[in-house]
C-alpha cells in the first residue's frame, strides 16, 4: 500500500471534469463506484483484490473500459468487481451543508481477479494482459510487472472506510482553539461561543458558551456550528 502515496501524482494526463466527484449535488453516486463492496465472497474463490494505477482523472473511464473488455473477452469468471473507492465530504458554506463525493485514492482503481497461472502460460497471463492493456492503465501496484494482491486487512480497511463515509460523511472544515463560532443546531441554537478543544477524529468541539452569565463548556459536532467571520 506504500506505493499509493508515492505514485498519486505520477503519469498524469490533463484532468477531465468530474461533476460527480466535485458536485454539490447531494444526490451524488454512492461512495464506492462500480459494484457493491467486497463484503460477500466472490463467485470464484481464487479471486483476489489488486490495485491498478491509472492516469489521474481517468479512473471512471478506466472502469467503464475495463468492464466492457471483461464482457468482450468473456472473462466474467476471472475478473469480478471493479471499484473506485470514494468518500462523502460535507462542506458548510453560508450556514448550509453541501455534500459531494471525492476519491480517496486518486489515480487508482481496485480490481478483483483470478491470476492463477500468471507467468507460467496459464489463463492468468491472459487476464493480466487484458487489464494491463486497458486504455489509460499504466500498471499494477506491486513489484515491476508482478501484481501484488491486497491483504485481507487492506481490503477491509478500504471497504470499512467507504462504509463509514456513507453512514457519516466527513466534514470538510477546520476549527482552531479560541476561534469564535455560532451554534446552528441543538438546544443552544443562535448562541455564540469560543472553541476550547477540537477533536478532529470524532469531529467534535468543546465550545465555551455563556449561559446565565456563566461560561459553560458545551460539546458539539462540527456540523452544529459555523465560524463567525470577522
Amino acid at each position: 500500500m506504500e506505493e499509493l502515496n508515492q505514485n498519486n501524482h505520477d503519469e498524469q494526463e490533463p484532468r477531465e471534469e468530474h461533476a460527480a466527484a466535485q458536485s454539490d449535488d447531494t444526490s451524488a453516486q454512492p461512495p464506492v463506484e462500480g459494484s457493491a463492496p467486497a463484503t460477500e465472497p466472490p463467485k470464484n474463490p481464487n479471486m483476489k483484490w489488486y490495485i491498478i494505477h491509472t492516469y489521474s482523472g481517468f479512473e471512471r473511464k478506466v472502469r467503464e473500459s475495463l468492464e466492457s473488455r471483461i464482457h468482450a473477452f468473456g472473462l466474467e469468471g476471472k475478473i469480478g468487481k471493479v471499484l473506485i473507492p470514494t468518500e462523502s465530504v460535507t462542506e458548510v458554506r453560508g450556514g448550509k451543508k453541501y455534500t459531494s463525493e471525492r476519491m480517496f485514492y486518486p489515480g487508482y482503481v481496485l480490481v478483483e481477479m483470478d491470476l492463477t497461472g500468471f507467468r507460467s502460460g496459464g489463463e492468468g497471463d491472459h487476464v493480466w494482459h487484458v487489464v494491463k492493456s486497458t486504455p489509460r492503465v499504466t500498471g499494477f501496484v506491486g513489484t515491476a510487472n508482478d501484481p501484488t494482491p491486497l491483504s485481507e486487512e487492506e481490503v477491509n480497511h478500504i471497504v470499512y472506510r467507504v462504509a463509514d463515509s456513507k453512514e457519516k460523511p466527513k466534514l470538510k472544515v477546520k476549527y482552531e482553539k479560541n476561534e469564535s463560532v455560532r451554534i446552528t443546531d441543538g438546544p443552544f441554537t443562535t448562541f455564540t461561543g469560543v472553541v476550547d478543544e477540537v477533536n478532529e477524529d470524532r469531529e467534535t468541539l468543546k465550545v465555551m458558551v455563556t449561559i446565565f452569565g456563566r461560561s459553560t463548556p458545551v460539546e458539539l459536532e462540527f456540523g452544529q456550528v459555523e465560524k463567525i467571520l470577522s
